[in-house]
């Protein structure tokens, strides 16, 4: 059985342009797991785990519903409330996976396919600091050369050097041979911060996990440190704070642009 799973090592990005000019990158890698090869992954290969403990292992619990029911209901429930229906299409999920038992997930990206192969959605499921978390829904209706371009309101919290009056512009390259997940933050006053994420595909075999271990070992550590350590840095420029809102806890749908927007 070929897998439509991969490995995807690369490098993130972040550029802030105003009020203070600042500038990071580090290596990671992302899985990108289709929900219907969980089972035969964690199988196949010992050094991965699903809802199991594994070196690198994926919980059902870290994403969606935050409970252990399989989260193709949850994909496809939020798809209804944005009037999408795949007729049992791949849906594969580009994340982090737990490493040797921790895992944080700033942004997990759900790509939402016909059962003819056609990319019919894309589900942003963003996570701060605070335990808060918030998914965009946003139907798959403008390419240019291979990519997608969308957008939405921000309606999450998630830096104290970002105001919540902003809107993402989103331009994805879906997964091939290379992905690529570019995020501009806009205001009133046009961009102030991008985000990209490119990668290069690896199949999945026991040696490539193995290589991303024993190279990333430290991984969630990495992202969880260079999250606060940038803060640190922004804080002694002198970029301005903002105060936590915190998250709606009540269901949202929000229809911004002609764009479905909700929980």
């Amino acid at each position: 059985m070929t897998l439509a799973s991969g490995i995807y090592e690369g490098n993130v990005l972040h550029v802030r342009l105003r009020p203070k000019r600042h500038r990071l990158k580090y290596g990671v890698f992302s899985m990108l797991i289709d929900l219907e090869e969980l089972p035969e992954i964690s199988r196949r290969f010992r050094v991965f785990g699903y809802n199991r403990w594994a070196p690198l292992a994926f919980y059902d619990r870290d994403h969606g519903s935050l409970t252990d029911t399989p989260l193709r209901p949850w994909v496809e429930a939020r798809l209804a409330d944005a009037g999408i229906d795949l007729n049992g299409g791949p849906i594969r999920l580009l994340c982090y996976p737990r490493v040797m038992g921790y895992v944080f997930n700033p942004l997990s990206v759900y790509f939402c396919y016909a059962p003819s192969g056609g990319l019919q959605a894309i589900l942003y499921e963003v996570c701060n600091t605070f335990h808060e978390r918030h998914t965009y829904v946003i139907p798959v209706v403008e390419r240019e050369r291979g990519s997608i371009r969308q957008r939405c309101e921000k309606l999450l919290y998630v830096s104290p050097f970002a105001s919540m009056d902003s809107r993402y512009r989103f331009n994805i390259l879906p997964p091939g041979q290379s992905v690529s997940i570019a995020i501009r933050q806009e205001d009133d006053d046009g961009l102030f911060l991008a985000a990209t994420f490119q990668g290069r595909r690896e199949s999945i075999t026991a040696r490539a996990l193995l290589r991303v271990l024993f190279r990333f070992p430290l991984l969630t550590m990495k992202i969880m440190a260079g999250i606060h350590w940038e803060a640190l840095r922004l804080w002694l420029k002198g970029v301005p704070v903002f105060n936590h809102r915190p998250a709606d806890s009540r269901v949202r749908s929000n229809v911004v642009d002609g764009v479905q927007v909700g929980t």
